[in-house]
């Protein structure tokens, strides 16, 4: 069986361009050399990138040695899930597609503040 989502259903593609992913395959993918954990599928926004600018973590910027092109407003990225925590803490947390975050998320997140920040529309509330 592959990879659970938050939701105990398929992990779902987060974002093919950008090509996202720790292992860029698009998917919020983990393995043990991600000591990031970056499991969160996030859409961007403004006040997310500037705070994570910031506090020293540039997402704008294109590294193409890295295969990171860059991110703007409205893409989607898997991201670090203590840096989400963080960012929920602060009051800047990105919306989350819940279908395409990877399970392990849930060893540093509540479900609960996962699903105050879903994407709207993406899923059906719990039963």
């Amino acid at each position: 069986m592959g990879a659970l989502n938050v939701l105990g259903g398929p992990l779902q593609s987060c974002s093919l361009d950008p090509l996202t992913g720790w292992l860029r395959d698009g998917c919020c993918h983990t393995d043990g050399q991600d000591q990031g954990s970056h499991v969160v599928c996030a859409r961007m926004t403004p006040a997310f990138l500037n705070w994570q600018l910031e506090r020293g973590n540039d997402l704008i910027t294109p590294r193409p040695e890295l295969r990171f092109a860059g991110l703007k407003p409205g893409d989607r990225w898997c991201v670090c899930a203590l840096r989400w925590r963080e960012a929920y803490e602060a009051g800047y947390a990105p919306p989350v597609a819940l279908e395409a975050t990877h399970s392990k998320a849930l060893e540093f997140l509540p479900l609960e503040w996962l699903r105050e920040h879903a994407i709207p529309g993406r899923v059906r509330p719990p039963a």
